[in-house]
């Protein structure tokens, strides 16, 4: 991509969603993996207002920041005004509880991309590295006509 890779650079910290940054996300860095499979890293800091009352982080907030890190990673792979449009079906897994106040690692990344639909999935880590949920996703992609 050299030089038309997208400046994604103003959505790093809450993706342009306010609720990333109100649970404790935050978008740090992102690029494309050869031609079109985009990724995105960020981290999660549990704030309270992400968390039940015994202070484990509530499924919808994953499924929340897991959507944000794929359409992130789809983005950041188009080029010009292409962009994703609307998240077709999203699977999201909790293998293990994430708590208040701990840190964890958010990735998303493209699985494949095509010319209306575009393949994600994301993770978000533990401090070990060990997997805490998952979500995989359908998007679809609405591509800018060409200017004349």
């Amino acid at each position: 991509m050299g030089d038309d890779k997208k400046n994604m650079d103003r959505w790093l910290g809450d993706g342009g969603m306010p609720i990333i940054s109100a649970v404790g996300g935050s978008f740090n860095g992102y690029g494309v993996d050869g031609e079109d499979l985009g990724w995105v890293t960020g981290d999660f800091v549990p704030l309270v207002l992400a968390c039940n009352p015994h202070g484990s982080v509530q499924a919808g907030v994953h499924s929340v920041l897991l959507d944000a890190a794929m359409n992130f990673a789809i983005n950041s792979a188009l080029q010009g005004r292409d962009r994703t449009n609307a998240t077709i079906e999203m699977t999201t897994e909790l293998m293990r509880p994430a708590m208040l106040d701990q840190k964890y690692t958010l990735r998303g990344e493209v699985v494949r991309l095509t010319r209306q639909i575009a393949y994600a999935e994301a993770t978000i880590s533990n401090a070990e590295g060990k997997l805490v949920s998952r979500a995989t996703g359908t998007f679809l992609v609405h591509r800018a006509e060409p200017v004349s």
